[in-house]
């Protein structure tokens, strides 16, 4: 029986820069392949390559790392129908998951005990138009709403968004994420503030540390 394979990009080890589950140590697996291409992106090195592994050597080569927290990535990670497998994988081997996805594909079928992070598109990011809104009726308590923010029209978008659709109430948090470098970051803060709503803002705390390059 042939054992179902992934395409992977790389595996690391380094701290988690997004989300609630920032500055964890975290073991990342970064799936190949995306079919957005969205302007602002970070990893679109991740777009084509990468190398076939089997899940079991995936789950060999991450226990060599001292962490519990896991986060599959991409490119886009459910691209790869076969990317199911894997958090299933690893929630049996007792690993605490996190999926980073964009709002374009359905999560429906992603084991429910894996904290899915979906990332709606923005209007400056040029992929408004493949949003799934009816990914929200999937998402709960475990599950957080990212926003990654370009300009100000897509704040006051992302905003629009939150209160219409009734975020707050549906995931465990909503995040507001500035495009690296796009912000004054003082003036986005204020504008968090000024909300009025436990909105989570949030800067990628990797590209703080160690920039654009790969592997962190």
């Amino acid at each position: 029986m042939t054992e179902t394979t992934v395409r992977l990009t790389e595996i690391f080890f380094s701290v988690q820069g997004e989300s609630s589950y920032v500055g964890l140590p975290t073991i990342f697996i970064r799936l190949t392949g995306c079919p957005l291409r969205c302007v602002y992106c970070d990893s679109a090195y991740a777009f084509e390559g990468g190398k076939k592994w089997a899940i079991t050597d995936v789950l060999n080569k991450i226990a060599e790392y001292p962490s519990q927290y896991v986060c599959v990535t991409g490119g886009e990670p459910l691209a790869q129908p076969q990317c199911l497998d894997l958090l299933d994988a690893l929630i049996q081997q007792g690993y605490k998951v996190s999926l980073e996805t964009s709002g374009a594909i359905l999560v429906s079928q992603v084991n429910p005990q894996v904290a899915r992070i979906v990332d709606f598109k923005t209007p400056s990011s040029g992929e408004l138009s493949k949003n799934r809104w009816d990914n929200l009726q999937y998402l709960g308590e475990r599950d957080e709403i990212k926003f990654v923010i370009g300009d100000d029209d897509d704040f006051s978008w992302a905003l629009s968004k939150v209160i219409e659709l009734n975020m707050i109430e549906r995931v465990g948090s909503v995040l507001f994420s500035p495009v690296h470098g796009s912000f004054q970051l003082e003036a986005f803060a204020e504008r968090v503030i000024a909300s009025g709503l436990p909105i989570r803002m949030q800067i990628q705390l990797h590209k703080y540390i160690w920039g654009d390059s790969p592997g962190h």
